[in-house]
């Protein structure tokens, strides 16, 4: 057979994409196919830079190409193109330069929620996304802090439209930037929810890929407000390995389904501790119990976090740990992560129903 492009492109859908279950051809992902003396180049589009997956797929690829006769070389480029899940809805209307909206939520505080929302957001940011990180925490917002902004910092304006700050590759909009650092900050429930949609509306958000939204603990007002207002590609909650941590975690995630947002997954922070004089593990809060609820209610188990000082140090200096110490074992889980945030973001792009959704009782 003549070495063409559509031999080329018949090779290539031997390349399974194992999320998807279809091959990369019929997929699309197969882009500006070349061929110079035996000399072949393509590009393979994915649907996230964070793509688990993507260096599988590349070697597949290239192994697959390369066996045909009268090819001497072959080329590949990696690029990727977020695709939106959020689907317009009465109401709930999508948001001016924003694709995926992302909620992490947790049933209690304490558990290193707003931490695993600002590392999340960093690692897709520095794997090549477009990501923005709305502060949703009106009680307590740590954002500007955890990012590394200086104390005062105040949000400019464009016209009518406010225009997030940025950080670490990531837009940001938060109370605290509108607020005096020690004042206070009362809501009702009329309030917060005109807040989260100035905070959603009259933001100039910039191509964002992935708008991810630190919620406040518990299952109050800003969910339902959240819910009722945009379009949510699904949330991630946060838990502990602890019995009374795991029991409210059951309770939020409960209420996302109830308010119709998908449970694209569960992490299980502080999982465990590991002494850096000796390196005897220890089960601090407990063992399992994020992973066995992710299992008992049937929704993707994004991975555990173990407790670890740099998390913390990271936290505090406005560096996260997934860019301060990309090698500590902590950083390692939250990148995996991020990573397993946007596949499962990408399975539902192609089908809502790929994130399991489970019955409320």
């Amino acid at each position: 057979m003549a070495l063409s492009e559509a031999s080329i492109l018949e090779a290539l859908r031997v390349v399974q994409d194992p999320d998807l279950h279809r091959d990369i051809v019929a997929l699309g992902f197969v882009k500006n196919v070349s061929i110079n003396a035996g000399a072949v180049a393509f590009s393979i589009e994915l649907t996230t830079p964070a793509c688990p997956v993507k260096d599988l797929l590349r070697d597949q690829a290239h192994a697959a190409v390369s066996a045909l006769p009268g090819v001497a070389s072959v080329a590949i480029e990696m690029t990727a193109q977020v695709r939106s899940v959020g689907r317009p809805e009465a109401g709930r209307a999508a948001v001016d330069g924003v694709k995926n909206i992302i909620a992490v939520g947790a049933g209690k505080g304490g558990v290193g929620k707003t931490t695993v929302a600002v590392n999340l957001a960093v690692a897709l940011a520095a794997a090549g996304s477009r990501v923005a990180l709305l502060d949703g925490d009106m009680y307590g917002p740590n954002i500007p802090l955890m990012l590394g902004f200086e104390r005062g910092r105040r949000l400019e304006q464009d016209g009518s439209k406010i225009v997030p700050a940025e950080r670490h590759g990531v837009q940001a909009v938060s109370m605290g930037f509108l607020t005096d650092d020690d004042a206070p900050v009362i809501w009702r429930g009329p309030m917060l929810h005109g807040a989260i949609q100035q905070f959603f509306r009259d933001v100039k958000w910039n191509d964002v890929d992935y708008l991810i939204v630190d919620m406040p603990p518990g299952t109050g007002d800003v969910a339902l407000s959240l819910s009722q207002t945009v379009p949510v590609a699904g949330a991630v909650v946060v838990t502990t390995p602890q019995t009374v941590s795991v029991a409210d975690t059951r309770r939020a995630v409960k209420m996302y389904q109830k308010l119709n947002i998908p449970v694209i997954g569960l992490i299980e922070n502080m999982s465990f501790f590991v002494c850096s004089g000796c390196g005897k593990e220890s089960d601090i809060f407990g063992k399992g119990g994020g992973e066995a609820l992710a299992s008992e209610l049937g929704v993707p188990f994004l991975g555990c976090i173990p407790l670890s000082e740099p998390v913390r140090t990271g936290g505090d200096a406005g560096t996260p740990v997934v860019l301060a110490a990309p090698e500590n074992p902590a950083a390692v889980a939250l990148l995996a992560a991020a990573a397993r945030v946007a596949q499962q973001v990408s399975i539902a792009s192609y089908a809502r129903k790929a994130i399991p959704l489970t019955p409320v009782n």
